[in-house]
C-alpha cells in the first residue's frame, strides 16, 4: 500500500510539474501552492506510512515546523539567509511567511536523507535479497557522511529553486551582493543559510525519528525517483524552458554531490536484481546447460 499510495502521487506531483512552465500568471502561481502540498502530503505521508508516526511527527516537526520558525526569524531579521519580502502571490501568511514555505522545506528534506542513507550503507542488500547489516548502527565517519549528504542533498535544491522563485516575483532580495556567477538577484548569504539550517535539520532528524529512520529498502523507491526526478527535471526546465541556463548549471554541479551517486546505486541494484534470477539458478545435473 505504501508504496502504491507514494507512487500515486509522484505521478500527479509529475504532471503538476509539467504543466508549470506551459502556465502563467496567478494559474502558474496556484500551480506553485498545488505542487508543494502535493510533495508535502507525498514525503509526509511516506514517512508515516513506511516508519509510522514518530518518524513522520519527527519530520513534520524538524522540517515544517523548524522551516516555519527560521524563515520567520529570517523576514523579521534577515539571519541567516539575508534581507528579503515575500509577495502575495503563494497564499496565506504567517509572521510574514507563506504557509506553503516550510512544507517546501520538509518535502524535500525526506528524499534527501533518504538518500543519504542509501548511499552511506543504510540500505545494502545482499546476493540473495536480504537486508545486509553493514548499515546498522553506523561508525562516526558514516554518520558524518550521511549528514553531509543529505544537507547537500537538499541545500543544493536551492541553486534551483531561488531563481526560479525570484525570477516569478515570489519573493525579493533587499540587497543581492555578493551573488553567484550568473545568478543575479540573490545574495551568497541565502545559499550559506540553507546550508546551515539544512545541517541542523539533518542532525535532529535521525535522534528524534528513531533507529527506524537509520535503513532504507523497496518502499523508498518513490522517494528516490521523486528525488532524481527533481534533480533532472529541473536541469531541463531551468535550461530549455524557463531560460535560466546559469541556474541549470549551477544546481546541476550542486545536486550531483547526492543525485548521480544515487542514481548510479539505484541502476546497480535494478540491474542486479534483473540478473539475480538467472545466477541463482540451481544446476541440475544431467542437463546440457548449452541448449
Amino acid at each position: 500500500m505504501t508504496r502504491r499510495l507514494s507512487w500515486a502521487l509522484l505521478a500527479v506531483l509529475v504532471l503538476a510539474q509539467i504543466c508549470y512552465p506551459l502556465t502563467t500568471g496567478a494559474t502558474r502561481a496556484g500551480l506553485t501552492v498545488a505542487t508543494v502540498v502535493l510533495g508535502w502530503l507525498l514525503s509526509v505521508g511516506h514517512a508515516l506510512l513506511s516508519r509510522g508516526l514518530r518518524v513522520a511527527a519527527a519530520l513534520v516537526a524538524v522540517a515544517t515546523g523548524g522551516g516555519f520558525a527560521i524563515e520567520a526569524i529570517g523576514v523579521a531579521t534577515g539571519v541567516p539567509f539575508g534581507s528579503y519580502d515575500y509577495s502575495g502571490e503563494l497564499g496565506p501568511k504567517l509572521a510574514g511567511v507563506p504557509l506553503i514555505i516550510p512544507l517546501a522545506w520538509t518535502w524535500m528534506a525526506w528524499p534527501a536523507w533518504l538518500a543519504a542513507v542509501r548511499l552511506t550503507g543504510g540500505g545494502a542488500t545482499t546476493a540473495d535479497g536480504s537486508r545486509s547489516t553493514a548499515g546498522g548502527g553506523p561508525t562516526l565517519g558514516r554518520w558524518v557522511g550521511r549528514i553531509a549528504l543529505a544537507t547537500v542533498g537538499l541545500a543544493a535544491w536551492d541553486l534551483f529553486l531561488d531563481p526560479q522563485m525570484v525570477a516569478e516575483g515570489y519573493w525579493v532580495w533587499r540587497d543581492a551582493t555578493p551573488a553567484l556567477p550568473g545568478l543575479a538577484g540573490i545574495p551568497v548569504s541565502n545559499y550559506l543559510g540553507w546550508l546551515l539550517f539544512a545541517v541542523l535539520m539533518m542532525s535532529a532528524l535521525r535522534p528524534l525519528a528513531g533507529p527506524a529512520a537509520e535503513h532504507t529498502d523497496r518502499r523508498d523507491h518513490p522517494m528516490f525517483a521523486l528525488y532524481l526526478w527533481t534533480y533532472f527535471s529541473s536541469i531541463l526546465a531551468h535550461a530549455v524552458f524557463l531560460d535560466l541556463p546559469a541556474s541549470a548549471l549551477w544546481g546541476a554541479a550542486g545536486m550531483s554531490v547526492t543525485a548521480v551517486p544515487l542514481a548510479v546505486t539505484v541502476l546497480r541494484a535494478q540491474r542486479g536484481r534483473h540478473l539475480r534470477p538467472e545466477a541463482h539458478q540451481p544446476h541440475r545435473p544431467g542437463v546440457d546447460a548449452t541448449r
